[in-house]
């Protein structure tokens, strides 16, 4: 306590004004959380992951973690050592250390980084959880803890909150129980009437929904406090459940330290203005009780104090991490074009698509799924080329042969969507699961493929915490079709394409989104191509449109096999996963590589060519029969199938051969206003020959991604293919 209360009077008196999130009023949940790693290190807990919000954080930080508070008051006096990157504010900042036991046993502890969006790091802790539990073969969740930190008006007001919670118990993301404490201080930024911050009795009412545990208790009572934090332990440990402590104090100050809180709460902070702080109230309960003296209780300030001035960790058991232990290592100082392995040895390759390809003859499968199965084994056997979802599964078995670990997950991930993957042969006889790619050989590494709930906030949070603990897992999320992750588009923002720059979090998380215009209507057309290309700046991540079962094979397995650990954005398609025309050789499989860039597939003579059309994705097969039924010779298309990091060199390369045209066009099945078109048109521009103008050919600027009627959406497309075809 004194230390809690010791901290907030030493920056407040030092940087006065500045802004801290101070915890004063809810000082007792640093012992609280003190406690809960104690007492779960009793348990047989060897990893603790902390989730929080900005209030209290920066406490936690220096008297929980043992950052060096000489470290903090640098960050208040603006000095930084981010390098390169663009950083964060303070109280955003995420930590690691080891914490002694004391019988010579260490725990390791981990505060996420987060943004201001207060609740969403909870999903990602338990992501994170997850894949520690994994990669120690924790089975029975005992020795990874989540222990999550929430606002009384935030935990009651932000939906994640209950997306979180249905997470809690399902199969693919139960982390064995999270221990959530609701810092209870009765106001919300401004507002604190009840009336408006909830519409239930308590703030902690949302864990009924999974029939969670709560423990109620007073702040200003730290020895309750300590209880509360043993028996949520013990039942966590015994239960394997979440459980809530509702801690119930107040907040001293502000929203933040330069807030007048009298302004709109004039009868609250009349009362805290008068009332005495935690550690006061304790420390005044001890003196009556006989057990310190007023002097001991001033030492103690004083010597926090020093230790403070002397700018030297006040944790005494804060132990420096073993970095040889740190699996992130290897993978940091790699970019773009580092070189990987792409080839696989043939006879390897016809192992495994045999494998991919059984089940047991004791297993019923539904005849339009046997009918699949049976089209891979001719495609094993070289007697088919290979369709979308068969090099799909075989980028997953090659890497899995290899050692490599793959968890994918997304609302009908199993199946597909469209019907395409069937990961999970379903027996119709018992309704019993099989998954061939678990049954490859003793020695490969381990495959899971989860159906999410219905949520892609949550779930999307979860893999991105999954993926930036563990880097040897390809770590993939599937939306249902690719504009629904706009129901995530929070994580997208704060985590996914700016985590790197603002905290140095490496991430390999993929995320494939079903796109492609055929008449289904503006919710199940696009992917919102351009939200992402918007947040393409600083190398942060990949944006693919891969437009052949070869690529889509390659571009997950270079994802995995190069070093560099960045987000992948794979916009994926939906008609072609069937189109006759998108297929691949097996040689294309086992000797290519992804090709950022894709010429002109026809045998044109390069010198008739009077029009060059750049496209990507599924329109390239529109254009590409249009042309040929009109026997065309002087266009050729292009495909450019990485749109960022934009290749400028390969697009060059492919160009090189129609140096003398004047004519090209960017043809997009998007509006004008979205799709590549805004976001990459410099970047075409820069590839092309100077003077020359890039044409646009694509539907007309639009409010909605798509038209509703499909005689419109018909029309449309077939404007667009002939205004890139047409002189």
């Amino acid at each position: 306590m004194t230390a809690a209360d010791g901290l907030e009077r030493y920056l407040g008196a030092k940087f006065p004004g500045a802004k801290r999130f101070s915890l004063e009023g809810s000082d007792a949940f640093i012992p609280l959380v003190k406690e809960i790693i104690r007492h779960s290190g009793q348990q047989g807990v060897t990893d603790v992951v902390f989730g929080m919000a900005h209030r209290g954080r920066l406490n936690m930080l220096v008297n929980v973690l043992g950052k060096r508070p000489e470290d903090l008051f640098d960050e208040f006096a603006g000095k930084h050592t981010t390098g390169e990157r663009t950083g964060d504010v303070k109280y955003h900042q995420g930590f690691s250390s080891d914490f002694a036991l004391g019988d010579e046993r260490k725990m390791h502890l981990t505060l996420a980084f987060n943004p201001s969006h207060l609740e969403i790091v909870s999903p990602v802790v338990a992501g994170a959880v997850r894949a520690r539990q994994t990669k120690h073969n924790d089975a029975d969740r005992n020795r990874v803890l989540a222990v999550t930190v929430h606002g009384d008006s935030a935990v009651a007001g932000q939906g994640i909150v209950q997306e979180t919670l249905n997470l809690s118990n399902t199969r693919g993301y139960s982390v064995g129980g999270t221990i959530r404490i609701v810092i209870n201080n009765q106001i919300g930024f401004t507002t604190s009437n009840p009336r408006d911050t909830r519409s239930t009795e308590y703030c902690t009412d949302i864990a009924k929904m999974i029939q969670a545990p709560i423990i109620h208790v007073n702040g200003d009572d730290p020895e309750a406090v300590a209880f509360a934090a043993r028996m949520a332990v013990e039942y966590r440990t015994l239960f394997k459940r979440d459980i809530f402590i509702d801690l119930i104090s107040y907040r001293r100050h502000g929203h933040n330290e330069a807030d007048e809180p009298l302004a709109t709460q004039p009868m609250m902070y009349g009362i805290i203005k008068k009332h005495p702080t935690p550690r006061k109230v304790y420390a005044d309960r001890l003196i009556a009780e006989g057990v310190i003296t007023e002097s001991e209780v001033t030492e103690m300030m004083n010597l926090y104090r020093d230790a403070l001035d002397n700018g030297e960790r006040v944790v005494a058991e804060w132990r420096e991490m073993d970095v040889a232990k740190m699996d992130w290592l290897q993978y940091l100082d790699h970019d773009w074009t580092s070189p990987y392995h792409a080839a696989f040895p043939k006879e390897r390759f016809v192992t495994l698509a045999k494998r991919v390809a059984e089940y047991p003859d004791a297993l019923r499968a539904h005849p339009r799924v046997e009918k699949i199965y049976e089209d891979r084994k001719a495609m094993a056997a070289g007697d088919k080329l290979l369709d979308w979802g068969m090099a799909e599964t075989m980028a997953y078995a090659t890497l899995l042969d290899e050692g490599a670990n793959v968890r994918l997950s997304g609302e009908d991930a199993g199946r597909g969507t469209f019907f395409h993957r069937h990961a999970v042969v379903h027996n119709q006889n018992d309704g019993t699961g099989y998954v061939p790619l678990t049954h490859l050989h003793a020695n490969q590494g381990h495959f899971e493929v989860w159906d999410s709930v219905l949520s892609e906030e949550s779930v999307l949070a979860f893999e991105y915490g999954y993926a930036t603990t563990d880097p040897k897992t390809l770590t993939i999320w599937e939306a249902q079709f690719g504009d629904f992750a706009n129901g995530a588009q929070i994580v997208i923002d704060q985590f996914i394409s700016s985590g790197e720059q603002k905290w140095g979090r490496m991430c390999g998380l993929v995320m494939l989104l079903p796109h492609g215009y055929e008449g289904q209507g503006p919710e199940h057309s696009s992917a919102r191509l351009e939200r992402y290309l918007q947040l393409c700046a600083q190398q942060n991540m990949q944006v693919c449109i891969p437009s052949t079962p070869a690529q889509v094979y390659h571009m997950l397995r270079r994802q995995f096999l190069r070093k560099m650990r960045r987000p992948l954005i794979g916009i994926s398609p939906k008609s072609l996963l069937r189109h006759p025309l998108a297929v691949s050789s097996m040689d294309e499989l086992i000797n290519g590589e992804f090709q950022n860039v894709i010429g002109e597939v026809d045998p044109l003579d390069p010198k008739k060519v009077k029009r060059v059309v750049l496209c990507a994705g599924k329109v390239y097969y529109d254009l590409l029969e249009q042309r040929r039924a009109n026997a065309q010779q002087d266009v050729a298309i292009i495909r450019i199938e990485q749109l960022y990091p934009y290749p400028h060199d390969d697009v060059k390369a492919v160009l090189e051969p129609y140096s003398h045209v004047t004519d090209f066009v960017w043809c997009q099945e998007e509006p004008l206003n979205q799709g590549a078109w805004y976001c990459s048109k410099h970047n075409f521009e820069s590839s092309l020959p100077d003077g020359v103008k890039l044409k646009y050919a694509g539907r007309p600027a639009s409010a909605s991604p798509a038209v509703g009627y499909v005689s419109l959406h018909t029309q449309q497309q077939k404007q667009l293919v002939a205004d890139a075809l047409s002189f």
